[in-house]
């Protein structure tokens, strides 16, 4: 069984890049809805007991949809911190391999938020590395994780609408350009 993970801040740390409305409907609603429904659809299915990676590789249909949502949504909450509190810059191997690939951190940000708002529809963006260390940004429709193309996932954007639009509306390209002030590069150096 699956739980809704405990945030590693408190639900108004992350203002005003993202408001406790926000988070009391995208994280205590909409996450703890795929946590339930991937606990109801496990039941018989074969899956029981793999890890959510492991699921998300596994399955198709509703429970890949389920827990794909859990995993992201996973990932997504917990390399968040409080702006003043967070290391707000790449560090370490990963700074190193963003700026070998991409010249800046800037230009990386750049690529990165123009792939997020070309997302069209619902879905992800991903940083994400490849088995030699090699960083990927990729863009995900629905509930795609990119551990289905054997990439190991380190840092994602939301941009399905219920990710902002009680704070940002229908500006996507606004909402992604405040995130880069609560990622913590701590979380995301230490998955690379």
């Amino acid at each position: 069984m699956f739980t809704l993970i405990d945030l590693p801040y408190a639900k108004e740390a992350l203002e005003p890049v993202i408001s406790v409305k926000t988070i009391e409907y995208h994280y205590g609603k909409h996450l703890q809805a795929y946590v339930d429904n991937l606990n109801k659809l496990l039941t018989g299915s074969g899956l029981e007991g793999l890890s959510i990676e492991e699921i998300v590789k596994q399955s198709s249909g509703a429970i890949f949809n389920n827990a794909g949502q859990v995993l992201n949504h996973n990932l997504y909450f917990t390399q968040f911190g409080p702006a003043d509190k967070v290391a707000n810059a790449p560090i370490g191997a990963l700074a190193a391999q963003i700026e070998k690939q991409w010249g800046s951190i800037d230009a990386f940000k750049e690529e990165f938020v123009a792939k997020g708002v070309g997302l069209f529809g619902s879905g992800w963006v991903w940083l994400s590395a490849q088995a030699d260390g090699s960083l990927v940004i990729t863009q995900e429709p629905g509930a795609s994780n990119p551990v289905t193309k054997g990439l190991k996932p380190l840092l994602t954007f939301d941009v399905w609408e219920h990710a902002y639009y009680l704070d940002y509306q229908n500006r996507r390209a606004a909402h992604l350009a405040e995130l880069w002030k609560i990622i913590d590069w701590k979380v995301i150096e230490e998955r690379y």
